[in-house]
């Protein structure tokens, strides 16, 4: 499934699940984030992704390891602008844990919603009802954005804020949001398409 759509400014994006064939593109985004924006997602100032962290982020089965990434859908080398990751939890196979990933270029334009609708919605279809997330407490982006998606206060531990977010509330939460055009596209071709 590919799902056509644009961030706020009209830029236009294909999101799809990550394959194998992907870590490359990874690799390449993960260098492109700042220094602070990888400390915030791996908790680690490291400049690139040892191979094995690679390999995890493109085994995906769409069932325990749910990925989709973005991509730049009007450039010929399509880069990647972000990935959306769920790890289905083995002591509570209903509740996966979540991590989200914009280029440094692309925040601010809407594409952390839009993975995340499509996010949402694969892991509802996939049976799953929670999402646990562990965010810095300096990564206010992070935070303003699980709280938008009804993320609720789990524990705080190692320096590490912990929620859990009701994927059902979110997606309702998505669906009533006016201000990021290209969400009503998410919903309409995720819906209409089955689930491969």
């Amino acid at each position: 499934m590919i799902i056509e759509t644009q961030l706020n400014d009209g830029t236009p994006v294909c999101i799809r699940r990550v394959r194998k064939d992907d870590e490359q593109r990874i690799k390449e985004g993960i260098a492109q984030l700042s220094p602070q924006s990888r400390y915030l997602r791996f908790f680690s100032g490291m400049r690139e992704a040892p191979p094995q962290v690679l390999r995890a982020l493109v085994t995906v089965d769409g069932h325990d390891h749910i990925a989709w990434g973005a991509l730049r859908s009007d450039l010929p080398d399509a880069p990647a602008l972000g990935v959306v990751h769920a790890f289905r939890e083995a002591d509570d196979p209903g509740t996966a844990e979540f991590s989200v990933a914009v280029v440094d270029e692309y925040h601010g334009r809407g594409l952390a919603r839009l993975l995340c609708a499509v996010l949402l919605l694969d892991c509802q279809r996939e049976g799953l009802g929670h999402l646990s997330v562990n965010i810095l407490p300096e990564n206010r982006p992070a935070l303003t954005l699980a709280r938008s998606l009804g993320a609720e206060g789990t524990g705080y531990e190692a320096g590490i804020t912990q929620l859990e977010i009701d994927i059902g509330e979110a997606l309702a939460s998505l669906r009533a949001e006016s201000d990021v055009p290209g969400l009503a596209a998410v919903f309409d071709q995720f819906n209409a398409s089955p689930a491969d």
